[in-house]
Formats: structure tokens, C-alpha cells, sequence
């Protein structure tokens, strides 16, 4: 969009101009940011946490009147001299505000005065009195040539942690939490009323830790166990005897945990291949991406697809996607017998159509930008129902999965969290270089997923228009 301005001459009393704007939390934070007003009245509530919808600062309400000015009347070039601000309500988060400017009087040879006034509805926010020199030449600007701006803040992650306020503590068996990230991990969920954890593992190693950095365990059940084998042995044990909902990796390779997982005699197995899945949740896009597999699988073949798709897709429907989007990834959009990817993603999306994949919508193959850019997808021509929007991307094998997953954490500021389906219940891998937040919204997903497969149903309402704010 273009801005022209007017010049004093052009200008006659009883001109007018006005915006509409949206106060959202991006608002909030970036006027947090550039000011450094860090009032918690102004902020809003962090990981899901309840609060009271914050109110925009007085100062940045008033700020939305150089928009009008600098940009519509008089426009480009237009310097302030004088402005008034009288505060008669809040705006809070969600409102549509209304920002008008008037000119009451021109004082040659360049002063211009005008009624400033910012409305919600018929309720009046704010006024006062503008004085401002004209521009003195023609100008017109291009919104166009700003830089873009994103707010790296995790909407979804509170979103979800928020729909499981709703949900009891998931009594889950924490395998070895016996290093520092595995313990703390786990009694940050205790903390959250996410997870009700029963530790599982050297007593002397877990207790030494709790001492170290000054938590109690007084309130957690403890087991000792001799190594680590026999801590994940009684973790599947637990499941069994319906003592625990889901199983949490600790201190302890993913392999000997998943051993007693997918072991034929006693383990975890339902019927279904074992894979794993990346819930990402990135700033730069509108909603949860979900990646799989990235973890278990080395190199699936079609039969193994099948099964990390219905993984992916359960888990979707889970977090509240009601027809979760299937894109199978390729190095190309095209089916090329060379590449036996794009077969596999051929096969994949016609077998959805016959209804051998249920609950989701897959398509493919795809590259990964016409996955996910409706741009790249329009420029290439594709007619899909998934191409621009895919909530879950299939990769086709795990180095791609692996390097996806990490570039959109350490490239697109991304916050992950990772968990193992297929099993009886969900089991948890967090990483050493996972920190609270990521623990914290592993536990989420998992305490979501693990109440569809016991109800069927999404504890995770619908996004509409307040969702969509936040």
C-alpha cells in the first residue's frame, strides 16, 4: 500500500482521516521491547498461565495517532510539534480500535491543528490536540520497502499447555532421572500439574541431585532400581498394572528404553509400527507443524510409512486438528520412479483416498516449500488440498527428519517437543539440550494425546478469533 501526503494548501478545515486497529499481544511485547516498560499489567500471561486480559500502554494507544498523521493527513513529511493525550478507558487485547484526526486550524505559513480522537465502538478511549508542520514537498511512501517483523513468542505452546489446565496430573515413569536436565525435567511437570511422576531409578544418584540444587522429593514416589535395563523394565511393568498413563525418557539411551517398549513378549506394542513426532511450534508460521519421523525410524519402507502417517495423524486430531493435512516429502512435486520417495508419497495419498489412512487429508509428493508456502505452491502450478497448509510433513527417512526438525529449532526459533506413538502410551524423549519450556510442552502433548486415546476426544478447543489473537 501507498501513503501521498497533502501539502498546507491542499489542506481545508473539517478534513478528515482515520484507522481501524487490533490490539494484539505482538503490540504488547514489541512496545515491552522498545521502551522497556516491562509492567505486568501490560504483558500477557506466560505458558498458558490464567491472568486477566492485559491492557495496551496509555503511551502506545496514543502512538497509533502518528499513523494517521504520517501516513493520511497530512501524510509523508509530517513533523510534530505539540500533542495532548486525555485517557478516559483501556484498551485490552482483542479490542478494534478506531483512530481519527480532524483539522480544526490551519496557521499559515505550514502549521496544521487537529482533533485527535481513538474510539472502541461508541466508548471514546482517548483525545486531544495535534500541532503539526506540514509536509513541504510532494511525497509518497511504500509500505512495501519496511523490513518485516516477527515476535519469536510460542502461541501454540501456551495454547496447549492452557487446554491442559482442564486435565488431572498424568501419573507417568520417569526412567533414570539421574542428571541434572532428566530430574529437574520431570519435576517441572510435577510443578505444572502436567505430569504426576514416579522416578525410577538409583535413589542415591536422584537424591544427591535434589540436594545439589535444592528440591525436595519428598513428594515424589521413588524407586531403586540396579541399572538402567531394570529401571525400563518396571517403567513397562507400571503401564501394564495401570499404575502410569505415559513413560518418560531420563538419563539413559533411547534404545534401552525402547527395548522393553517394543519387546514382543511384554512390551508396549499394539499392533502398529513404533515411530516418533516432532510438534513444532514456529513464530513464522500460523500454526503447529508436526514432523515425522525423526528419531526411530532410519530408513521406513512403505509398509513403515503407513503406520508414521496414522501415528502422525492421531496425534494431530489429538492436539485439536480436526482433519489433519498430510504433506509426504520429496525433493520434487512430481512422480519420478528415480526417486523412491515420490512412489512412496504416490502410494501413501492414494491409499488416504481409499480410506487405508484414516482422519487426515495426504497428499504428495511434495518439496518442502510448496508444503508449507501457498505461494510456492500457487507459482508451481499445484491444485491440493494440502499443498501451502500441510499440518504434518512425512519425511522420507531420518537424516532429512533430524535436520528438518533441528534447522526449524535453531533456524526458525521454533520450540519442539518430541514423543514416541504407536505403543500403549506415549513415551516421552526429551534431550539434553531440551530446557524447561521444551519439557514442559513435551509433557503437554503427551498428557493430550494420552486423554484422545482414552476418550476419544480433543481436550483442545477449536482456534477461532481469540485464539487467533493470541
Amino acid at each position: 500500500m501507498t501513503h501521498a501526503n497533502k501539502l498546507f494548501s491542499e489542506l481545508a478545515i473539517g478534513e478528515s482521516a482515520s484507522i481501524t486497529r487490533v490490539v494484539t499481544p505482538d503490540d504488547l511485547y514489541v512496545f515491552a521491547r522498545v521502551s522497556g516498560n516491562l509492567n505486568p499489567a501490560h504483558l500477557p500471561a506466560s505458558r498458558g498461565e490464567a491472568g486477566p486480559v492485559p491492557a495496551a500502554p496509555s503511551m502506545w494507544v496514543g502512538s497509533l495517532f502518528s499513523a494517521v498523521l504520517g501516513n493520511l493527513l497530512p501524510g509523508p513529511g509530517t513533523l510534530y510539534r505539540v500533542q495532548t493525550l486525555h485517557f478516559f478507558g483501556r484498551a485490552h487485547v482483542g479490542a478494534t480500535l478506531t483512530v481519527s484526526v480532524r483539522v480544526k486550524e490551519l496557521r499559515p505559513p505550514d502549521i496544521v491543528v487537529l482533533d485527535t480522537r481513538i474510539q472502541r465502538g461508541d466508548e471514546l478511549i482517548c483525545d486531544g490536540i495535534a500541532e503539526v508542520v506540514a509536509p513541504p514537498t510532494r511525497q509518497i511512501v511504500d509500505e512495501a520497502t519496511l523490513p518485516q517483523l516477527m515476535v519469536a513468542r510460542h502461541r501454540h505452546v501456551e495454547r496447549l499447555m492452557t487446554a491442559c489446565t482442564k486435565l488431572p496430573g498424568m501419573p507417568t515413569a520417569v526412567v533414570a532421572p539421574e542428571e541434572e536436565t532428566a530430574l529437574m525435567g520431570a519435576l517441572a511437570g510435577a510443578r505444572a500439574n502436567l505430569i504426576a511422576p514416579i522416578l525410577l531409578g538409583d535413589t542415591r544418584k536422584m537424591r544427591s541431585l535434589a540436594a545439589e540444587h535444592g528440591v525436595d522429593l519428598s513428594g515424589c514416589t521413588i524407586e531403586d532400581l540396579p541399572s538402567h535395563d531394570a529401571a525400563a523394565a518396571r517403567a513397562v511393568e507400571l503401564v501394564h498394572q495401570g499404575t502410569v498413563t505415559a513413560i518418560m525418557k531420563g538419563h539413559l539411551h533411547t534404545d534401552e528404553l525402547l527395548r522393553h517398549v517394543m519387546k514382543s513378549q511384554g512390551g508396549l506394542r499394539i499392533g502398529r509400527r513404533i515411530s516418533h513426532v516432532f510438534v513444532m511450534d514456529a513464530p513464522s508460521l500460523p500454526g503447529l507443524l508436526l514432523v515425522t519421523d525423526a528419531a526411530i525410524n532410519i530408513a521406513p519402507t512403505l509398509e513403515d510409512k503407513v503406520d508414521i502417517v496414522q501415528n502422525a495423524i492421531d496425534l494431530g486430531v489429538a492436539l485439536g486438528i480436526r482433519k489433519p493435512k498430510v504433506g509426504i516429502l520429496s525433493a520434487v512435486e512430481t512422480v519420478n520412479p528415480k526417486i523412491p520417495s515420490t512412489l512412496d508419497a504416490a502410494i501413501l495419498s492414494k491409499m488416504s483416498d481409499r480410506g487405508q489412512i484414516r482422519g487426515g487429508i495426504v497428499d504428495g509428493p511434495l518439496a518442502m516449500d510448496n508444503a508449507i508456502s501457498l505461494a510456492a505452491a500457487r507459482t508451481k502450478g499445484l491444485t491440493s488440498l494440502v499443498a501451502g497448509v500441510a499440518d504434518i510433513l512425512v519425511v522420507p527417512n531420518l537424516e532429512a527428519g533430524n535436520i528438518l526438525a533441528k534447522e526449524l529449532t535453531y533456524a526458525a526459533q521454533a520450540e519442539g517437543a518430541g514423543l514416541v506413538l504407536g505403543a500403549k502410551v506415549p513415551v516421552l524423549l526429551t534431550s539434553r539440550a531440551d530446557d524447561e519450556t521444551a519439557r514442559l510442552f513435551s509433557c503437554a502433548v503427551a498428557v493430550l494425546y494420552a486423554h484422545w486415546q482414552a476418550t476419544g476426544e480433543s481436550a483442545v478447543p477449536p482456534v477461532g478469533t481469540a485464539e487467533a489473537l493470541s
